[in-house]
């Protein structure tokens, strides 16, 4: 009895959890969409540039995977203080600089990788540095 009331309990915390995370997610999907294309962007054409100067490295293609996975966490989390404290521009505070700056990278790799040629690539960055002054 007081076993099977254990398990009860524990399965309800953990269905609420999982529900809460996934009405989190769905609400957010495109936030959580876009760190996911982003770093994924970036692995590749990393991964693709490393391959042609030093040969394809295992442990630094698992770090896209990795790395995605951690920034998921802190949206996740942050997402979650939004709702909590009810403020709503610490995803943009926090997570939109980061994503700015993959792109970035992702740029740079894609150059790297020759898929974008390096006077554009200047041309972009440029441009990018006249607008934060």
């Amino acid at each position: 009895m007081k076993t099977e009331f254990t398990i009860t309990a524990i399965t309800a915390i953990i269905a609420f959890i999982c529900s809460y995370f996934k009405i989190l997610v769905m609400d957010n999907a495109e936030q959580f969409l876009a760190i996911v294309s982003v770093m994924f962007l970036d692995g590749v054409f990393g991964i693709i540039a490393g391959s042609k100067t030093e040969g394809f490295k295992t442990k630094k293609a698992l770090n896209v995977i990795r790395n995605t996975v951690v920034w998921l966490f802190i949206l996740a989390t942050v997402l979650l203080t939004e709702n909590a404290f009810k403020v709503f521009f610490l995803s943009e505070t926090i997570i939109l600089p980061f994503v700015i700056f993959q792109l970035i990278s992702a740029l740079k790799n894609a150059s790297r990788a020759g898929y974008i040629k390096a006077g554009l690539l200047q041309q972009i960055l440029e441009k990018i540095d006249k607008h934060k002054s």
